[in-house]
């Protein structure tokens, strides 16, 4: 197996699963109960809090442990009325497009031919009237990272604005950094957001958790009424094997990073060189704003969904745009909103590196690619010649 499709997701560490174990079977005890094994259990699961709130610079008490990016996404939604305001960028997670599409008033902000936000377009449709703003760190169909902290820089002026004005209408703004994760530095308050989601399932940690920070200037209501747990606005039983097991991937990823930077740099090269010389090819994005593991390419005319199933019977595992949106047969509104044409979408392919990936098997996966993708050209240059 040649796994390219880490952007979708990552096998758990193998710190990640020694760290959850004892929480599996021995120490399975409710943090909420008040005997001296369930009391133990509530500090670990605390200090996990903290160590995974540390690597985004903040307190553990910042932070609602959730399901994953998905709720952690809509948590974050829900500080605002179905008729708020709202902005969002043009290519961020299905998620966050959904929350949006079901508000009565809100606007898709418009990107380059990278997929990078326009800041002129966002400053011009931020009005009095705007409440909420969220904007990915990351594209998750092409690896392009957002200006979080020149968009910041403009929504911290509106607020002055507004306080100046004497204006009560509240500004809030939500980064969804799910694919940055382990791939990038980030400190909330760099970024200069109010909300921050981030999912254990992109950083080599275990699926179904997540978190949302929230900035102290923020109000969140329960969405969910029960015993209380996490300050109220999520009750139920704490996943305490899953949080452990996040912050021991989250921790190792940070231990790491500028050496796997560094390294999926070089493989993502090895990579894009293996493909060049295949005809009418491109390659999307632009590696200066671009998470070092993604290489999202296109070949107009190809059917992407044939080609990942030609690859998967020799054993490479790819992925046509977001896992989420292909898996459901829909085009993607990120590869609309660059510009490209219906037969670029359709020939489009999202190649993802990470620890999985060696020099040895990107070299194997290149020549593989690149011979079905050439083999399949000349199959449909036949099939029009007949």
């Amino acid at each position: 197996m040649i796994y390219l499709d880490h952007a979708a997701a990552t096998p758990m560490s193998e710190k990640a699963q020694r760290a959850m174990q004892p929480y599996l079977a021995m120490q399975f005890f409710n943090p909420s109960a008040a005997y001296l094994p369930a009391v133990e259990v509530r500090r670990q699961y605390e200090a996990a809090k903290d160590a995974i709130a540390h690597v985004i610079g903040a307190k553990g008490a910042d932070l609602v442990m959730t399901s994953g990016a998905t709720e952690s996404i809509n948590l974050a939604f829900s500080l605002v009325a179905d008729d708020a305001a709202i902005l969002v960028s043009a290519v961020e997670h299905p998620a966050v497009m959904e929350n949006a599409r079901h508000r009565s008033n809100s606007q898709v902000v418009g990107v380059d031919q990278n997929g990078r936000i326009d800041l002129g377009d966002f400053a011009q449709r931020l009005s009095p009237q705007t409440q909420f703003v969220s904007v990915c760190l990351a594209s998750s169909e092409l690896g392009t990272i957002q200006p979080i902290s020149e968009l910041s820089r403009l929504i911290t002026a509106e607020r002055q604005r507004r306080a100046l004005a004497g204006e009560q209408t509240p500004l809030y703004f939500h980064c969804d950094a799910s694919q940055g994760l382990g791939l990038m530095e980030l400190k909330v308050a760099r970024l200069g957001v109010d909300l921050l989601t981030i999912n254990a399932a992109k950083v080599y940690g275990p699926k179904g958790v997540g978190a949302l920070y929230i900035s102290h200037r923020v109000r969140l209501q329960p969405q969910q009424l029960g015993g209380g747990q996490e300050m109220g606005l999520r009750s139920g039983t704490e996943n305490v094997a899953g949080v452990i097991a996040f912050a021991a991937a989250v921790q190792e990823a940070a231990r790491h990073l500028h050496a796997e930077q560094k390294r999926l740099r070089t493989l993502r090269v090895q990579l894009q060189q293996s493909l060049a010389d295949i005809p009418n090819i491109r390659f999307l994005g632009n590696t200066k704003t671009q998470l070092p593991n993604f290489l999202t390419l296109s070949v107009a005319g190809l059917d992407a969904e044939r080609l990942i199933f030609r690859l998967e019977d020799q054993g490479i595992y790819v992925s046509t745009g977001a896992a989420c949106a292909a898996s459901k047969g829909r085009k993607s509104p990120t590869l609309q909103a660059i510009g490209l044409s219906e037969a670029e979408i359709a020939g489009s392919l999202r190649l993802t590196l990470g620890r999985l990936n060696d020099a040895e098997n990107v070299a194997a996966a290149g020549k593989l690619i690149r011979e079905t993708i050439i083999a399949e050209q000349e199959r449909l240059a036949q099939s029009s010649a007949r």
